[in-house]
C-alpha cells in the first residue's frame, strides 16, 4: 500500500498552527515570525514534504532568535519596569532567544520611523514597553510580529490593536485607596500625574473619580496638578508654583506613581507642610524607593517580577502559535499602608 502523501494540513496540525500560517511558509505570501518558520520547515522535513534542499533545516539549527525590546523610555529607577525587564530576560534566555533593546528616540517617534540598526526580518518577535503612542503602536504591529505590549496608549480599549497586552490592574487598586483615604478623615483629595500620559494613569485618574463620586464627592481640578508628563515634575519649585494656584491645599494627593508622589513629597516639605498631619500622599508602582523616604509612602505594590516572567510566556506562545486570539491581561496589585497616610 502506498504511503500517504503528506500535505500542508498535516504539518499544520503536528506543529499546531493553522494550514494558512504554514501556506505562507511554502508560498512566500504573508509574514511569518522566524521561530515559526524554523519551526514548520523543520516538521515538513521530519514528515517528508519532500522540501528543496534549500529549505532544509539545518541538523544544529534550533528555533530561537532574538527578541526586540523597543522603548521610548527606558526603564529606571522609580519604575516597576526595572524589574520586568530582568525576569522577561530571563524566561525568554531560557527559551533559546536573547533580548535586544532597541531606545527610539524623539524624531523616529514623531516620524513614525524604526531604529535604523532594528531589522525586523531578525527578530522572533517584539515587546513593548514605555511607548504609548498610538500611530506607532500601530506601526509596528503592521509588521506582523508577534508583539507582547506593556501597559497601553490611553483609550486602547476603543482601538483593535492584533497584539497582547499585559498590563497591572488599576481602578480598584485606586478606588481601595481613595476610600481609604475618606475614612482617614480627607473630604478634599487631589490627583497628581497627566491623566492622558498612559492607559494606566488614566484607568488611575478613572478609579479616583470613582471613587470619589461613590462618596457623593466630585474631583475637583483646581486640587490637582494634571500638567503633561514631559512638565518637570521633579523639580519641587515647580510643584510648589501649581501648588500655590490652588484656592486651597487638599487634604491628600493621590499620585500616578511613586516618582510623582517622593517628588511631591519632597516639595511640601520644602514648602513647610507636615506628611501625613496636614495633607497625606500616596503612590503607585510599590518601587524600593518608596519605603526608603521618610515618611514612608503608601503606595500600590505592582508584581513586576511576576508581570516579567508573565509577559515572556505570553509572547513566547504566540511565537509558537500566531493563531492564538489576542489578549488583554490585568495582573491585580495591592495597596500598600505607610507612614505618608495616617493611622
Amino acid at each position: 500500500m502506498a504511503n500517504k502523501r503528506v500535505t500542508m494540513q498535516d504539518i499544520a496540525d503536528a506543529c499546531g498552527l493553522s494550514r494558512n500560517t504554514v501556506s505562507k511558509v511554502f508560498n512566500g505570501r504573508g509574514a511569518v515570525p522566524p521561530a515559526t518558520r524554523t519551526l514548520i520547515l523543520q516538521k515538513a522535513d521530519e514528515l517528508g514534504y519532500g522540501l528543496p534542499a534549500a529549505e532544509k533545516p539545518a541538523a544544529s539549527r534550533q528555533a530561537g532568535g532574538s527578541i526586540a525590546l523597543l522603548t521610548n523610555n527606558m526603564p529606571m529607577d522609580y519604575h516597576f519596569g526595572t524589574y520586568f525587564v530582568t525576569t522577561f530576560t530571563d524566561q525568554i534566555c531560557r527559551a533559546g532567544y536573547t533580548l535586544k533593546m532597541f531606545e527610539i528616540s524623539a524624531g523616529e517617534l514623531q516620524k513614525k520611523q524604526l531604529p535604523p540598526h532594528f531589522i525586523p526580518d531578525q527578530m522572533a518577535g517584539i515587546v513593548a514597553i514605555e511607548l504609548f503612542d498610538t500611530d506607532y503602536l500601530n506601526r509596528i504591529c503592521d509588521l506582523g510580529l508577534p508583539t507582547v505590549v506593556i501597559d497601553s496608549p490611553v483609550h486602547s480599549l476603543l482601538h483593535l490593536y492584533p497584539c497582547d497586552f499585559v498590563s497591572m490592574e488599576n481602578i480598584a487598586s485606586i478606588n481601595e485607596v481613595v476610600k481609604r483615604l475618606l475614612a482617614l478623615g480627607a473630604r478634599r483629595i487631589g490627583f497628581v500625574g497627566d491623566k492622558v500620559h498612559c492607559g494606566s494613569f488614566y484607568e488611575r485618574w478613572f478609579g479616583y473619580r470613582m471613587a470619589l463620586e461613590d462618596a457623593g464627592l466630585k474631583a475637583d481640578e483646581r486640587l490637582c496638578i494634571l500638567a503633561p508628563d514631559a512638565s518637570p515634575y521633579n523639580d519641587p519649585d515647580w510643584l510648589i508654583a501649581q501648588m500655590d494656584r490652588m484656592p486651597v491645599l487638599p487634604d491628600a494627593f493621590v499620585c500616578a506613581n511613586d516618582y510623582l508622589a517622593i517628588h511631591l513629597m519632597t516639595a511640601l516639605k520644602q514648602k513647610g507642610v507636615s506628611i501625613p498631619d496636614q495633607i497625606m500622599v500616596t503612590g503607585f508602582d510599590g518601587t524600593s524607593q518608596s519605603a526608603l523616604v521618610e515618611p514612608a509612602l503608601t503606595t500600590v505594590k505592582i508584581p513586576s517580577v511576576e508581570i516579567g516572567r508573565m509577559s515572556a510566556d505570553i509572547l513566547l506562545a504566540r511565537i509558537r502559535n500566531p493563531e492564538l486570539p489576542f489578549g488583554w491581561t490585568h495582573i491585580r496589585t495591592n495597596p500598600v499602608w505607610r507612614k505618608s497616610t495616617r493611622e
